[in-house]
C-alpha cells in the first residue's frame, strides 16, 4: 500500500458491540464476548479492513475504576482477539463526562460520543477512508459520531437492550447482533 493510499475500517464500540454491557465492565472475568463477535470481525479483518474500537468509558470519570484497570482490560481483551489471529489495530477511549465525573474529568470534550473526535482521531492517525469504513454501535450516540465524521456505513446493533427509536434513523442497518452483519458490506 503507497502512503497515499487509504485504508478501510471497521469501527466498533465495544459495550453491548464488542462484550455484554454489564455496565462499567473493567475486569476481565466479568467481560463477556457477544457471541460471533470473533468470526465477524475475522471475516472483515481477512478482508482488509483494520479492525479499530472506539468506546466511552465515563466510569473512569466517575472514578469507577481508573485508566491502568482500563488500559490492563484491554490489552487483555486484545490478547483474546489475537488468539483469534484477529488484530485490533487501536483502540480510543473518553473517559470524560459533561455533568458526572471527578473534577479533572468533568468536561464537554470532542471525543466523548456523540462527538466525532476519537473517529477523526483514528481516522487520521491511520490513514482510514470513512466512504469505505463502517461504524458498528448500539446507541445513538454511535450512529451520531460516525456521521459527524461522514462514515458511509453506520449499522446499529439491538444487542438485547432497549435503545433511543431516534438512533434508527441514523443507521444504514438495524440488526440484533454483531454477529448478524452481512458480508456484502465487505464490499
Amino acid at each position: 500500500m503507497s502512503v497515499t493510499e487509504k485504508t478501510k475500517a471497521l469501527f466498533l464500540d465495544r459495550d453491548g458491540v464488542v462484550n455484554i454491557d454489564h455496565g462499567y465492565v473493567y475486569q476481565s472475568e466479568k467481560f463477556e464476548f457477544i457471541d460471533g463477535v470473533f468470526s465477524t470481525c475475522k471475516t472483515f479483518y481477512d478482508a482488509g479492513y483494520k479492525i479499530i474500537i472506539v468506546t466511552n468509558q465515563s466510569g473512569i470519570g466517575r472514578g469507577y475504576y481508573t485508566e491502568d484497570d482500563f488500559l490492563a482490560l484491554t490489552q487483555w481483551m486484545k490478547t483474546q482477539f489475537s488468539k483469534h489471529n484477529i488484530k485490533i489495530t487501536d483502540v480510543y477511549f473518553c473517559p470524560h463526562h459533561p455533568k458526572k465525573a471527578q473534577v479533572q474529568y468533568l468536561k464537554q470534550c470532542q471525543c466523548r460520543k456523540p462527538a466525532p473526535g476519537m473517529l477523526l482521531q483514528a481516522m487520521q492517525e491511520h490513514n482510514i477512508d470513512p466512504s469505505s469504513s463502517v461504524m458498528v454501535g448500539d446507541k445513538l450516540s454511535d450512529m451520531q459520531a460516525a456521521q459527524k465524521a461522514a462514515i458511509s456505513t453506520r449499522v446499529l446493533v439491538r444487542s438485547g437492550q432497549q435503545f433511543d427509536e431516534t438512533a434508527k434513523q441514523y443507521a444504514d442497518l438495524v440488526i440484533d447482533s454483531i454477529n448478524d452483519l452481512p458480508a456484502h458490506y465487505l464490499a
